[in-house]
């Protein structure tokens, strides 16, 4: 029998591509977004779905395993972005994107768990970020949500391993898509003492992602997990440059390494 997909997240870039490499591949796909009637024709079916709405979780859930009788892999997709100096950023958005980012994700963990557990089989994919390994400027907020779930991916993994489900993620770096049309960004505000370097920054963060991966590559390192009996616990989907960033933390001491981002930010 086919393998049934959840992919959150999926009406654009990295969702929407996964979703329908999977869904070429011969898997029953289902993605989800918050507003599906609004939405062209895909190959795959998309439900609504809504992660800071716990009661659209379990309903979207609850459909899949009804219409499937089984549910086989959580791509946990949907996110969202933001950018600004930590003093200027209202404190009201910073929590929209830790429940977004972290808690909306442990939602859907939440949801699915009891259904793997039944089976005693299943893989859950936590979409992260290279930036979850480092705090970058500008992006402190993401950063830190995305690392915090790689955090709960790790104590998950280990809680459940035993129940026959591996919770595993993955880290993508900079991809063509249209995520920063999607980002909350704070304004750059005239009489900020962040102003000037907020805009480079800004400037930068927007000719990487014009400049990124093609997100089909984040595809097929999905398949290539979902086809590993025993997947590793991280995965990271990025180029050289976002790889070696992450050893360079590991070797180099804490303010040399901060100098090597300031100077690739030209702070």
């Amino acid at each position: 029998m086919s393998k049934v997909i959840l992919v959150t997240g999926a009406s654009s870039g990295i969702g929407k591509s996964i979703a329908t490499f999977l869904q070429a591949k011969g898997y029953t796909v289902f993605g989800t977004s918050r507003n599906p009637k609004k939405l062209e024709k895909f190959s795959f079916e998309i439900i609504a779905l809504n992660v800071l709405k716990t009661e659209t979780i379990e309903q979207a859930v609850a459909y899949i395993i009804q219409k499937e009788g089984k549910l086989d892999v959580l791509i946990n997709n949907a996110g969202m972005g933001i950018t600004g100096p930590i003093e200027d950023t209202p404190t009201d958005e910073m929590r929209k994107v830790f429940n977004t980012n972290l808690f909306g994700a442990i939602d859907v963990m939440k949801a699915v768990l009891p259904q793997m557990r039944k089976q005693k089989s299943g893989i859950i994919i936590n979409v992260t970020s290279i930036a979850g390994y480092m705090g970058l400027p500008f992006r402190g907020l993401y950063s830190a949500s995305k690392g915090a779930l790689e955090l709960v991916t790790e104590a998950t993994s280990m809680e459940v391993k035993n129940l026959g489900i591996h919770v595993v993620n993955v880290a993508p770096g900079d991809f063509a898509t249209n995520i920063a049309a999607g980002r909350y960004h704070t304004p750059v505000l005239q009489n900020s003492a962040y102003k000037d370097n907020y805009q480079k920054s800004l400037d930068l963060m927007d000719a990487h992602v014009d400049g990124g991966m093609n997100p089909i590559e984040m595809a097929k390192m999905v398949y290539k997990i979902i086809n590993t009996k025993s997947p590793k616990l991280h995965y990271k989907a990025s180029g050289f440059l976002g790889k070696f960033s992450i050893v360079l933390k590991r070797i180099l001491s804490d303010r040399v390494y901060e100098k090597l981002l300031m100077n690739h930010y030209k702070l």
